[in-house]
């Protein structure tokens, strides 16, 4: 039998690419781990490790990074017992109190459980000022000498300040969550996440779109912001997600994974392989 062309080899590599995705939170309502009060966990939502299974085996999705949900607020035993009970399918990133002068150290153990990166999440408002704080520079200091990745769930209004701990600490993997979540029609804002693309070891989730946008599904009036970053970032800085199961109010699981999947092609192929699997395999590597 002669061997398939490069035209069909290049096809059957489109119709069945691998897919790693950079963001999901897994929870489940279990007295051994219970939430932080005052949490707002959504009713009738399935986020369990068991369903993500399911969902990530029927939509071709081997490898996922899983987010710390804010729901437990720094108690990350539920997403450490999971990380323990499946290795070789999810990696970890945990959260810590960034008001807490032993946060670097909880890193610390936090990164023996198996955690590969940290995640902050300072808000626009007054309460996310710790950011600009005395405190943020042993954590990055650490995470630098850990090489743990660093993850900012951030408004775009905090990027002056995240680009001078970025200067700061040359050696550390950022990676800035959901493309800063800016605005569409507020090109100032986008420009500041643009600017961080001097920085090489800066990196972007692309992910999102369902909330920066103001139409349906596919949510086409926010790909002008997904191909600026694209341009400044280049794709081997680039990863997507679905954000399960936050996405679910706007789309459904497999149709995010799809978004990513078939919706990427003014990129060339090998970008789209890029966003794919090559980035999240730099940040967060998965023995494939």
């Amino acid at each position: 039998m002669a061997a398939p062309s490069s035209s069909a080899s290049s096809q059957a590599s489109l119709s069945t690419p691998l897919l790693i995705d950079s963001h999901v939170h897994v929870w489940a309502a279990d007295p051994k781990h219970p939430f932080a009060a005052g949490a707002d966990v959504p009713a009738g939502v399935d986020a369990s490790v068991e369903r993500l299974l399911e969902l990530m085996a029927a939509n071709g999705v081997p490898r996922t990074v899983l987010i710390q949900v804010i729901h437990y607020k720094w108690d990350n035993s539920y997403l450490a017992e999971v990380l323990k009970q499946y290795p070789d399918k999810f990696h970890g990133v945990a959260r810590v109190d960034p008001l807490d002068p032993a946060a670097p150290d909880h890193l610390v153990e936090l990164t023996r459980q198996g955690f590969r990166g940290v995640r902050l999440s300072p808000s626009a408002t007054a309460d996310g000022d710790w950011i600009d704080g005395p405190l943020m520079h042993p954590l990055w200091s650490r995470c630098e000498q850990l090489k743990v990745p660093m993850t900012l769930l951030t408004p775009t209004t905090r990027l002056s300040t995240i680009a001078a701990l970025i200067e700061r600490y040359p050696d550390l993997t950022v990676v800035i969550d959901h493309m800063a979540d800016a605005p569409l029609d507020q090109p100032d804002q986008i420009k500041s996440l643009l600017t961080l693309a001097r920085y090489p070891n800066v990196f972007v989730k692309i992910s999102h779109l369902w909330s920066l946008s103001k139409q349906a599904y596919p949510f086409v009036d926010s790909f002008d912001l997904l191909k600026s970053v694209y341009d400044a970032f280049g794709p081997k800085r680039l990863m997507w997600g679905t954000d399960h199961p936050v996405c679910l109010p706007y789309t459904s699981y497999a149709r995010a994974v799809a978004l990513y999947r078939d919706r990427l092609d003014f990129m060339p192929q090998a970008d789209r392989e890029e966003i794919w699997h090559g980035t999240v395999q730099r940040v967060w590597p998965f023995g494939l």
